[in-house]
This record gives C-alpha cells, structure tokens and sequence, in this order.
C-alpha cells in the first residue's frame, strides 16, 4: 500500500523516470517551496531582491539537476565537471543566509527525487520553527550587558580605580583593552559590563564621571559584528 511520504516517480530496473506531468508537478512544488523558504527568510531581516530571488529559485535548481542525473553516470560526470568551472568570489553569507540556502537545496533534493509530501512537511516544520525562533527571546544577548568606554587622564592608574562602582552597579564587568590616545595624555578604557536589574544607569555615569575627571565616556550596546558560519 502506497505511503502519502512515497515519491510519485516511478522506478525502472534502478533508475527512476519520469512523465511530462510528473515533472511539472514536482516543478511546480519546488517553485511554491521556494517562495515559502524566502518569504521566512525575509522575515526580520535584511535582504536583497537579488539573494531572494535566487532563494527562491534554488529548489527548482536542485530538483532539475537531481532528475536529469538520477541513475545516468555520464550526467553525473558532466555535471560535476560543469559545476567545478563556477568559482564563488562573494564574501561569505551570514548563518541565517547559509542555512537557507542549505535549507533550499534540501528541498529541491526532495522534490528532483519526487517526495513532495515530506518537502512540504520539512517547509511546513523548519519555516515554523525558524519564525518561533526569530520572534522569541531565544538566543538573544542579555539587554542589560553593554560596551562601557571610559577616558581617564594619564596620571591616573586605572587599576582597580573603578572597582567599588562595578561592585556597586553591575553584575559582572571585564576590562577588554586599554588604548591611549591624544598623544598618550590619555587612556581609553573598554569594558563589558552587565547591569543589576532596576539600577540608575545615569547615576552610576555621574559617579565615574566624577572619578575621571569629567572626560568622555561612552555607554551602548555591544557589537557583536557579521552573524557568519
């Protein structure tokens, strides 16, 4: 008995064939998964209408190049030596771009292979999880942790010249780097430090300020940089 999850290919001693229709049809699916797969990865987030397209492209790729290989090894080989001749000089995507693509060619994998049935559940399950991610506080940095930037003069020695306000304000602090600057008159001191919940952010500004002699200091979000595999 037929299973909903069998491919509707049919299979010849070994290698799988296929009708007009069939064809259409698995193109058919890969095009409207495709469009699904982009639509989650616009979701909240930056894109080009160039990286899109190709998304949503990608899974009819995959699925012609699966069905015109599957069981011919002459293909096989001329594909392969057709895909070598392409070289990617693009910088590499971030982690959200990567696991789309992946997620693109899984499913034209799928459909080349005609199990439409779990190409759409993979879309179905993937999509949902990755928009509950993207709306969740999942995997979010902590709000109250900031990139602390204080200018102190060089006649100071900023060791432990802090501490008590730290102790007093934060939960944790780490001193990333001390740079001079203004022809070493000054030093420039980067912390990490993550807030007690409820406290006076200005205060605590207004207490260092005092320690430093007024000079400038700099409070914001931590920059985490390019989200990259």
């Amino acid at each position: 008995m037929p299973s909903l999850f069998d491919s509707i290919l049919s299979s010849v001693t070994g290698t799988t064939t296929f009708t007009v229709t069939e064809f259409c049809l698995c193109t058919l699916f890969s095009l409207l998964l495709g469009a699904a797969i982009a639509a989650v990865y616009m979701f909240r987030n930056t894109y080009t209408k160039g990286f899109v397209i190709t998304l949503a492209l990608m899974p009819a790729i995959v699925q012609m190049v699966i069905m015109l290989v599957n069981g011919n090894l002459g293909t096989g080989v001329a594909v392969m030596g057709a895909f070598s001749l392409v070289r990617f000089r693009s910088v590499a995507g971030s982690a959200r771009e990567i696991s789309s693509i992946f997620l693109a060619m899984a499913v034209g994998l799928a459909t080349g292979m005609g199990y439409l049935a779990i190409a759409v559940f993979f879309v179905l399950v993937l999509g949902a999880v990755n928009l509950f991610y993207m709306i969740s506080r999942f995997g979010a940095p902590r709000s109250q942790e900031k990139r602390l930037v204080i200018t102190i003069p060089e006649t100071l020695d900023y060791t432990g010249l802090f501490d008590d306000l730290f102790h007093q304000y934060t939960l944790h602090y780490d001193l990333q780097q001390v740079k001079t600057t203004n022809m070493g008159s000054l030093y420039k001191l980067e912390y990490h430090v993550l807030f007690k919940n409820g406290i006076n952010e200005r205060g605590f500004l207004d207490e260092l300020r005092c320690r430093n002699g007024n000079l400038e200091i700099i409070c914001g979000k931590i920059s985490f940089g390019k989200e990259t595999l």
